[in-house]
């Protein structure tokens, strides 16, 4: 079972830039996306973007467009979000996840890491 691992999550000042990283357990995982979640405290769950695997194509919700940009290393299986111009709304807890089909749900995930952004 692949595992997701996501880091480089801490304290950031508002305005500051963060890098996430999340390496998958097995260098032969080559899903179809990784994607990029994240959850505030009581707040449902919110799609930050994704990226295709192949082609390297990505998405980025509107909330982060513009400040946040999704990247990926094939060669070391991972995948990164490059937070940009942080602000206090996005704190929250950052997950990775993964599919492996365009109509598949997000099956595999990271354990998450948390990102807290005072102003």
């Amino acid at each position: 079972q692949v595992q997701l691992a996501e880091s480089g999550g801490g304290l950031a000042q508002a305005g500051d830039s963060l890098r996430l990283s999340c390496a998958a357990s097995e260098r032969t995982f080559r899903p179809y996306a990784m994607g990029w979640f994240r959850q505030a405290p009581g707040k449902e769950q919110e799609f930050v973007g994704r990226i295709n695997w192949n082609d390297g194509s990505t998405y980025s919700s509107n909330s982060v467009k513009g400040r946040f940009t999704i990247s990926r290393d094939n060669a070391k299986n991972t995948v990164y979000l490059q937070m940009n111009s942080l602000k206090p709304e996005d704190t929250a807890i950052y997950y990775c996840a993964g599919k492996m089909a365009s109509y598949d749900t997000w099956t595999y995930w990271g354990q998450g890491t948390q990102v807290t952004v005072s102003s």
